[in-house]
């Protein structure tokens, strides 16, 4: 999912989500990427720096972090 840093105040949802299986993602500052949970939006949220968040996507669909249950 590609966003631009310091311009999307509101949680976006990928277009590739399917089956409820998805995350939002906004990143109001240049410096954060926040990702959580479409299905549970009062929920908590997971902040990344722009170089760990581009680590984390890559780690994710390179299949390093396993699969949830």
């Amino acid at each position: 999912m590609a966003i631009r840093q310091g311009a999307t105040d509101n949680w976006v949802k990928s277009s590739y989500s399917a089956n409820g299986a998805c995350v939002e993602v906004k990143s109001p500052v240049m410096e954060a990427i926040a990702v959580r949970d479409s299905k549970v939006q009062d929920g908590p949220s997971l902040t990344f720096a722009p170089g760990s968040w581009t680590s984390f996507v890559t780690d994710v669909t390179e299949g390093r972090l396993g699969r949830l249950a």
